[in-house]
């Protein structure tokens, strides 16, 4: 099995003092994009020696991106970023394929996700 990626968003940034104000609007943001038709799953990690936080959302079209960067709890929380993240890098790629474990370290992965992995000829 394989998952149907098209296109990931990661979001990698150190965190400042995180207040209820951060958690709700992260909460519905993550709950919101889990609803976007295309949503694939996620994944978050956290670099302890750092301190730098990793988040990955993982869709099946740059469209289905769009409608995340477009929800108007994200706009609020871009405006208001840097209360809560004084730095941050943002990159969107293609992601052509994955392997090994097809959902090692992923989260609320919608049913329909997975699909077979395709025949090769050998």
């Amino acid at each position: 099995m394989m998952i149907r990626m098209a296109i990931s968003a990661t979001f990698i940034f150190s965190l400042a003092e995180l207040d209820e104000r951060f958690h709700a609007l992260n909460d519905e943001i993550a709950e919101r994009a889990r609803r976007i038709p295309g949503f694939l799953g996620e994944e978050a990690w956290h670099d302890e020696v750092t301190g730098l936080h990793s988040e990955v959302y993982y869709w099946q079209s740059r469209d289905a991106l769009a409608q995340l960067a477009a929800l108007d709890t994200h706009l609020v929380a871009k405006r208001e970023a840097s209360t809560w993240i004084p730095s941050y890098r943002v990159v969107i790629a293609e992601v052509i394929a994955a392997y090994g474990h097809p959902t090692l370290g992923l989260a609320h992965i919608p049913e329909g996700a997975l699909a077979p992995a395709p025949e090769t000829s050998r």
